[in-house]
């Protein structure tokens, strides 16, 4: 297998600072990208490029696509593969890690952040596990959209910094032309990573990873009583906020396993995800997801389920004592349920223009979503409508249209002018602020598609490129695209979303 040779540039554009490079052998293994037959590159974030002090003129195009599809290595990089095991639908995997990524390096944004740069797709690794190490260009793409639309909305992600096409073909149902995701991250590092070195009983691994974790990530615990208790529940705190802001938005991951739930508390690894149309708990979109354990609903309990199996794998740093250690650990994970909630409360709150408390609201919502549930409305849309008919637009035959029987929202629609008449804000302010956390574009699955269609099929990016630039800009209207923000007519209709190995 030929490997990449260091880019030849007096100037590197990265400015790169590794720390997880420094950690002992076992963590990862060093090597370098497979070349491709004819990068191409197809789209370079530039407004993330200044986020981290990269200029995206120091090199051209060519030198660009040769960098970021592993046909060259940027000077400063030790590119590596990271070890991890995890959980896959419930069962102990002992051995995954990076099977078709490596991990270029590090970087200290402009805002003093340490970031991750990592390239997906870039060929085989040891841990690839007969897998052929590439990325199909659909995979790609789709993670390019919903993690920068994940971005856009609040939440937090994963970013992609660019997209190269290989000009290599990939083989998987069918052939299709591969690609090469650069992404970037607050780390890779994730739950299956401390699994790893447990399952071997190697604890000096397993404190040598939560120092590190404690070092970039949570800093403030180094000074609590029992700082791997207090990692703990910063993690587990960080977590807690993430999927509530997904049940905001309407995200369903697809694939929950503890191998992709990040210690940063960040949305990682994007396979089979998707944005609901019609409200339904029990939404699934992941075509392996047979029995719906990582459907809408679930996904509170399951985060709660993958810090159970994080916890164990701290319970002799926690305490010496493995009762005591269990009890503390316990009460961390009882609590979760309880956070959660909070902060979803806290975002209905804000989605429906609720900017006091009151201990009816909680009641409020879960009557509007159980008729629209009930009514098959859609979710992003119900939201959006309802911002614009608060801030005295006359849309309330536009709100109503999207149930399928409208009397019993217009029997809950007084109740919710009547809370918000309480409100100490104008019609005007109330619409703004919900307007600002209610998107009216989204990356919808049947768009999705079409875009990856257009790019697979006929080496046409404009439908992606289209795409992206409304998914970035979720809150503004676009007059002219409103055929975007609706849902997916029948025959439009995604019903499954597949993995990208």
């Amino acid at each position: 297998m030929s490997t990449a040779p260091v880019l030849e540039s007096t100037t590197s554009p990265v400015t790169f600072d590794n720390r997880y490079a420094r950690l002992p052998k076992p963590f990862f293994v060093r090597m370098n990208p497979t070349p491709v037959a004819s990068p191409r590159l197809r789209a370079l974030n530039t407004g993330l490029c200044g986020e981290l002090g990269i200029d995206p003129g120091a090199l051209s195009e060519d030198a660009w696509a040769q960098a970021l599809a592993g046909n060259a290595v940027l000077p400063g990089s030790e590119p590596l593969a990271m070890a991890y095991a995890g959980h896959q639908f419930g069962h102990f995997v002992p051995q995954l890690g990076d099977g078709r990524a490596l991990l270029l390096g590090e970087v200290v944004d402009r805002a003093g952040v340490r970031r991750d740069i990592q390239l997906k797709g870039s060929g085989p690794t040891p841990f690839s596990r007969m897998g052929d190490g590439r990325a199909a260009l659909g995979p790609v793409l789709r993670e390019y959209l919903l993690s920068e639309a994940m971005h856009a909305m609040g939440v937090s992600t994963t970013r992609a910094l660019a997209m190269v096409t290989t000009g290599e073909t990939v083989y998987r149902e069918e052939p299709l032309p591969g690609a090469v995701l650069t992404r970037v991250a607050q780390s890779h590092i994730r739950v299956g990573t401390f699994q790893f070195f447990a399952a071997r009983r190697d604890p000096a691994a397993v404190k040598s990873l939560a120092d590190h974790v404690i070092e970039r990530h949570y800093p403030e615990v180094r000074q609590a009583s029992s700082p791997y208790l207090a990692l703990l529940e910063s993690i587990a705190g960080r977590q807690a906020e993430l999927v509530a802001r997904w049940m905001l938005v309407g995200f369903i991951h697809g694939v929950m396993n503890t191998d992709n739930m990040a210690v940063s508390g960040e949305t990682i690894d994007y396979g089979p995800c998707a944005f609901m149309d019609t409200y339904h708990p029990g939404t699934v979109f992941s075509s392996i997801d047979q029995r719906g354990r990582y459907a809408f609903a679930n996904q509170p309990e399951i985060a709660q389920w993958n810090l159970a199996r994080l916890a164990e794998t701290l319970l002799p740093l926690i305490d010496d004592d493995a009762s005591r250690a269990i009890d503390q650990a316990t009460q961390v994970l009882e609590a979760f349920p309880s956070s959660i909630s909070t902060h979803w409360l806290a975002g209905m709150r804000d989605k429906l223009g609720l900017q006091t408390k009151e201990d009816s609201d909680l009641e409020l919502v879960r009557e509007l979503l159980d008729i629209m549930r009930k009514q098959e409305a859609d979710f992003a849309l119900t939201f959006r409508y309802l911002s614009d008919l608060a801030a005295g637009e006359e849309v309330h035959t536009r709100v109503r249209s999207l149930f399928n029987h409208a009397q019993p929202f217009d029997v809950w629609l007084p109740c919710w002018q009547a809370r918000v008449a309480r409100e100490p804000h104008g019609a005007g302010e109330r619409g703004a602020r919900m307007r600002r956390v209610n998107p009216g574009y989204i990356p919808r699955n049947h768009r999705v598609e079409q875009a990856i269609r257009a790019a697979v099929s006929e080496a046409d990016f404009g439908p992606f490129e289209h795409l992206l630039g409304l998914v970035t800009q979720p809150f503004q209207d676009h007059p002219g695209q409103e055929a975007f923000m609706q849902p997916a007519r029948p025959e439009e209709r995604v019903h499954q979303t597949f993995c990208g190995t």
